[in-house]
């Protein structure tokens, strides 16, 4: 086995990671996860910048995600390719839930001609795992695997929810949290007083806070045990549905929607 620099060493221990870690994979990994709706294509010295690693090494990475089908070149310019959607493949294929969750999504804009989303929180973010909106609306869908905040949504606060009071605290101790839109709460007290009557209450909604102009309503997904496992959402533009017809109309549906599937999440 190679022996680690003693520099190497250290910067490993800085980031609490043992001496099995992969750098390369870890660099690989992070270059893939800097493309985003604003960011779709890039020059190397910009990838360079985001990740904050040496042109050199950069390139080396690049050059491997090109041999392997996962990004090309367009000039100076370089960005993902559809083969990325493997990685996402692997994910989806061996999870149960996002198959059984994602026909739900489905129903409920069918009935209700709005966006729904099911989510799961992963490292304090919520993460799409099912999706599904309105045909006219298709070319606006963020889209299965997009991040978004847990403090001023819907879905993270349904989620967060979950959390032992112990581990809400240390989230907000964690977790800068800043302005989306002029509506986003960022005192820590009055968003844990949201999280907690989510948790009272079984829902939990927010408006403007993540998107200016939209609200929406969200309700927690459980297994058998009562474990939640996953959040269901409806989303729509303020100006469309009032916040009563969100809270009498829309979440009836998603409780009765949550309901069925329960018993299907073992």
């Amino acid at each position: 086995m190679t022996k680690l620099r003693s520099k190497d060493v250290a910067r490993r221990e800085e980031k609490g990671v043992g001496r099995d870690y992969s750098e390369a994979l870890a660099r690989g990994l992070a270059i893939i996860c800097i493309f985003s709706a604003e960011k779709r294509r890039m020059t190397l010295s910009e990838i360079a910048r985001e990740v904050d690693l040496p042109t050199a090494t950069v390139r080396r990475t690049q050059i491997t995600l090109e041999q392997l089908s996962y990004m090309r070149s367009e000039g100076r310019l370089f960005t993902l390719t559809p083969d990325i959607l493997r990685i996402a493949r692997a994910y989806l294929t061996c999870n149960a839930i996002s198959d059984i969750i994602q026909p739900a999504c489905e129903r409920l804009t069918k009935t209700t001609d709005e966006g729904t989303a099911a989510a799961v929180i992963h490292n304090d973010e919520v993460v799409m795992i099912a999706r599904s909106v309105p045909a006219q609306a298709a070319l606006l869908d963020v889209g299965i695997g997009f991040r978004i905040s847990a403090y001023n949504s819907a879905l993270g606060r349904i989620l967060l929810s979950d959390k032992t009071d112990d581990k809400l605290a240390a989230y907000f101790a964690a977790t800068p949290l800043k302005k989306s839109t002029p509506f986003t709460i960022t005192d820590p007290e009055v968003i844990k007083d949201e999280v907690l009557a989510a948790r009272k209450n079984g829902f939990a909604y927010a408006c403007q806070e993540a998107e200016y102009g939209y609200h929406s309503v969200a309700v927690p997904l459980r297994k058998f045990n009562g474990s939640m496992v996953a959040a269901l959402h409806i989303g729509t533009r303020i100006e469309k549905v009032t916040r009563e017809e969100m809270l009498s109309h829309f979440m009836p549906m998603l409780m009765e929607e949550a309901e069925r599937l329960n018993r299907q999440l073992i």
